[in-house]
């Protein structure tokens, strides 16, 4: 009798929390993928994500969150990103996941039609950086020439494995602009070389060995090992078209474990690494936290 009076307060307590859990999480918010509510979850100090979201997409910012607190990484970098939905983004992955993210925005155009707002007062869209550390230095810059939409990059400095790095975004023009895309790979490597460590996160819309490519190529090396500049074949995919688009590469910094993930929430995978920067200490004036207590490495484990 006893067993039975306990299942039965389990089940009444389980459906007393799902009412009080209920008015403050999405519809299908607990289910269809996301952590459970009370999973609060550390991020991984030295892991890094970028990921073209998608926009117009049907997927929704719960699924989003869900799939970047998957792996939780220190810095994200989104493109394709409006920010009312990276807002939401961030609500989702600090109420549903207990990861708190800090935001700064590369936008490009305010476009009512894509990121709605007022007519008046469109939201903007184009880049965002979401880091666990603060950050400073916060660049966003619009190439002279987008192509057939605006394009840019956004820069910030932050903390990656409890250094000091230079994080850069990009998104770069459309398929079939080769020449608009290399004049803008050219002024992002120009920025880029001023640094001795750097990140570069961000959707370039070329192959490994397309011709415009080769100013970052000469100044970084991508996150995956087995990708060079002239061996696109052994280069993971990361759109559902099959080819490598989306690109973390480095300068001054060296990769530990690449992993590439399919998504049905988006056209393009979503791609993150983990990093080994020199041990020193973490950045004077981060806020440390949560972003400082997991191994530079996560060995075996990694997702």
């Amino acid at each position: 009798m006893l067993g039975r009076d306990t299942r039965l307060l389990a089940v009444a307590m389980t459906f007393i929390c799902m009412a009080l859990v209920g008015p403050s999480a999405p519809s299908g918010a607990l289910f269809a993928g996301s952590l459970p509510v009370e999973a609060a979850r550390d991020v991984a100090p030295n892991r890094v994500m970028t990921w073209n979201i998608c926009n117009p997409c049907e997927g929704s910012n719960v699924h989003r969150a869900a799939e970047i607190a998957t792996y939780a990484p220190q810095v994200i970098g989104l493109q394709e990103a409006c920010v009312s939905d990276v807002e939401r983004i961030r609500t989702y992955l600090k109420r549903l996941h207990g990861l708190v993210y800090h935001v700064e925005y590369g936008s490009v155009l305010h476009s009512w039609g894509r990121c709605g707002g007022a007519p008046w007062n469109p939201g903007g869209y184009g880049q965002a950086i979401l880091s666990a550390a603060p950050m400073t230095g916060h660049v966003n810059a619009e190439y002279p020439d987008g192509g057939s939409e605006d394009r840019g990059y956004m820069a910030v400095t932050t903390t990656v494995g409890g250094q000091s790095v230079r994080v850069f975004n990009t998104h770069l023009a459309q398929r079939r602009q080769e020449a608009v895309r290399a004049e803008q790979a050219g002024a992002l490597a120009a920025e880029v070389a001023r640094y001795d460590r750097v990140i570069v996160l961000g959707d370039f819309n070329a192959v490994p060995n397309a011709p415009e490519l080769a100013p970052i190529w000469a100044l970084a090396a991508d996150a995956d090992p087995g990708c060079r500049s002239t061996s696109a074949g052994t280069c993971e995919a990361t759109t559902d078209w099959q080819s490598k688009f989306d690109y973390v590469f480095l300068r001054g910094v060296v990769p530990l474990g690449h992993r590439v993930r399919p998504t049905p929430y988006s056209d393009h995978h979503s791609l993150h690494t983990d990093l080994d920067t020199p041990r020193g200490g973490v950045l004077a004036g981060s806020a440390g936290g949560p972003a400082d207590r997991r191994p530079a490495a996560l060995g075996p484990g990694f997702p």
